[in-house]
Order: structure tokens, then sequence, then C-alpha cells
């Protein structure tokens, strides 16, 4: 069964080139360009995996990474963000993101850091 990613990224070109990406490896892709409710996303795509930019529109990937792991119904989800933004990549942790890849990024360190974010969870469930 294909492992579902759900994608925030508020850069069309982007969004298009992970989704592409992912495809093409069997995922089975959602992406989503706002951030107005991401829990209704969750709750209608059900991902094995989030992927966020970390500058976005309102809050941060890295707030919204925050939300995500302090839900009781989300927690388990890992959540990779996705940025160019390296300044303080200590402060990132403190959101609780499962992995950190810096764009830019190669398509192969992209599938790799999925697969490997997706291998520790299947590890701790």
């Amino acid at each position: 069964m294909a492992k579902r990613v759900l994608v925030l990224d508020d850069d069309i070109a982007v969004l298009e080139a992970i989704e592409s990406a992912l495809t093409y490896e069997d995922f089975e892709v959602t992406t989503i360009g706002r951030t107005y409710n991401i829990f209704k996303s969750i709750d209608e795509h059900k991902p094995d995996i989030i992927l966020l930019d970390f500058i976005l529109d309102g809050l941060t990937g890295g707030e919204i990474c925050r939300n995500i792991k302090a839900n009781p119904d989300t927690k388990h989800l890992p959540v990779v963000i996705i940025s160019a933004y390296q300044g303080n990549m200590e402060s990132l942790k403190t959101y609780g993101c499962d992995h950190f890849i810096a764009k830019p990024f190669s398509l192969k360190d992209l599938i790799d850091g999925i697969n490997k974010t997706l291998d520790k969870a299947s590890v701790k469930s």
C-alpha cells in the first residue's frame, strides 16, 4: 500500500516538483498551498507523513509542526520541515519535527529523508 504524504508549501512550483517526484516513487501525494486548517487536511487525507515548508504566510512550518505534535490525535505523525532557512537549525528541534531537509535539495535526498523518517516512525509504534 502506498504511503500517503501531505505537503504544505506556498510555492506552487515546489509543490509540483515534490508531487511529481513522490508520485513517481509510488507515494500517494496531497499538496496544499495554504495553512487555513491543517487539521482538516490531516483528517481528510490521513497522511502517513507531513512535509512542511518553514516560511509560510501566517504561521511558520515550525509553529504548525508544534501544533501537530501537541494534538493527541496527530502527535504520532512524522513531520519533516523543508526550508532554505538554516539560520539556527538547533531552534528547529524545539518545534518537534522529526527531520529537516534544506532547500535546495536533490530529489534523492528528499526521498531518502522521507523514507528514513517513515522507517524511524514505524520502529517507534
